[in-house]
């Protein structure tokens, strides 16, 4: 009989450590000429956040791009310029802002960039592509309950390895360039960003 619990304890056991590896949170490799970050993806708490991002990462979008917006002691943004602040590729429809799921933009997550105000009929709220950010310094101004607009930016991510690298791009010299400000005077390139496995 005991013999038969103990199976029985082993199984569920089992099922219990498959259950929680399925959990795992994906983890993604950003490969800069900078350096390189991982970033752990909330799945959990942003689906369709998480989801509209890796769909991009799969597409290899991200490639060649750009973080063409530094601010030292707020953020770093990328991913919708290439070098030379040249036009922004193609991006799928805009996504639901999850800035209700409980993450602070904190110094290390990863955020959604969106619009400041409506344009063309695209309320800014929900405007959000392809282009995310990364805190360089704790923002709770940008989350949903302090935000000036009521709505604030989505976390959906934080860096759990490199931000070494993070503040090397903080710290780029920058500059205006095609009438936008805060633009590295050297790129800073995103060579590619790819899914990795979580340890």
């Amino acid at each position: 009989m005991l013999s038969f619990r103990s199976a029985i304890c082993a199984l569920v056991l089992a099922c219990a450590a498959a259950g929680a590896a399925r959990a795992a949170n994906p983890v993604v490799a950003i490969e800069t000429n900078l350096g390189t970050m991982k970033v752990e993806l909330d799945a959990e708490k942003a689906p369709i956040t998480v989801k509209n991002f890796l769909a991009y990462v799969d597409a290899k979008h991200y490639d060649g791009l750009i973080f063409h917006r530094v601010i030292e002691d707020f953020m770093i943004q990328g991913g919708g310029f290439a070098p030379g602040m040249k036009k922004e590729k193609q991006t799928k429809p805009p996504i639901a802002n999850e800035s209700t799921n409980g993450l602070s933009n904190l110094r290390g997550t990863i955020a959604m960039a969106r619009l400041g105000e409506d344009v063309d009929g695209v309320k800014a709220a929900d405007s959000a592509t392809s282009q995310f950010f990364i805190n360089t310094e704790d923002n709770a101004a940008l989350d949903r309950k302090l935000a000036r607009d009521g709505v604030g930016y989505c976390v959906f991510g934080r860096v759990i390895e490199g931000m070494d690298v993070v503040d090397k791009i903080r710290k780029v010299k920058t500059g205006t360039r095609n009438g936008h400000k805060n633009v590295p005077v050297e790129d800073v390139v995103i060579k590619s960003i790819r899914k990795v496995e979580a340890k």
